[in-house]
């Protein structure tokens, strides 16, 4: 079973690990973010809904299509910063003199 999205007004499918498209640039993009272990139908759905949220886009459903919902990000500003002093994120906080 293969899973259907829809980007920027383009369609495409991901079946067996890889995105099929008729735009190059949206599956270079999309070829970019594919995840080759999904393998079963329930994987496929959950990486083309991956896929199309991050683009905005639409995915397949009994129903027609859906909105996808925007993935949870991946890296957060708590992350980097201490809980108390979000200020002192950043890669160059070392240089800040401490108090």
């Amino acid at each position: 079973m293969s899973a259907r999205i829809r980007v920027y007004g383009k369609e495409a499918v991901f079946t067996q690990g890889a995105w099929h498209c008729d735009d190059e640039s949206l599956q270079a993009m999309l070829q970019a973010l594919a995840d080759p272990r999904a393998m079963t139908a329930d994987q496929e759905r959950r990486h083309a809904l991956y896929a199309a949220g991050r683009f905005g886009g639409l995915i397949a459903s009994e129903y027609g299509w859906e909105a996808a919902p925007h993935p949870e990000a991946e890296m957060k500003l708590e992350d980097f910063a201490p809980a108390r002093q979000p200020e002192r994120a950043g890669w160059l906080s070392f240089l800040r003199r401490r108090r």
